[in-house]
């Protein structure tokens, strides 16, 4: 078993600067599992963006604090606390807080399953 909390060295000592407006902080990596990329969370201060990027995982947004914009593709729709988001692999998508508090989203990245099994046939 692997227990893991947002205050724990191991976790703080991954701080890194997410898409160049959130701080993030890596809680699980491939290190350690076996069908997710990593679980992370990420702090997005007021009026902050993670700019848009794409990523080769797919990946979950679960607003767990505040709220934003959140753009996927072409589509922008309001987040609030309690969402979660499902980001296609390869998909374009940002995230701006327009909240007057930070915003925390914990974000899962994972290979789609049609791609692991391409892997795993190789």
């Amino acid at each position: 078993m692997i227990v893991r909390n947002f205050n724990d060295p191991e976790v703080l000592a991954t701080r890194y600067r997410a898409h160049w407006g959130a701080t993030a902080w890596m809680i699980m990596t491939s290190r350690f599992l076996e069908g997710i990329e990593f679980l992370a969370y990420a702090v997005l201060p007021p009026g902050n963006a993670i700019e848009e990027h794409v990523d080769e995982v797919e990946e979950i947004y679960m607003i767990f604090r505040g709220g934003g914009d959140m753009k996927v593709g072409n589509e922008v729709r309001e987040v609030k606390e309690g969402d979660s988001i499902w980001i296609p692999a390869g998909e374009p998508h940002a995230l701006t807080n327009t909240r007057e508090e930070e915003t925390f989203v914990l974000v899962i990245a994972a290979y789609p399953f049609k791609r692991m099994l391409e892997m795993a046939e190789k």
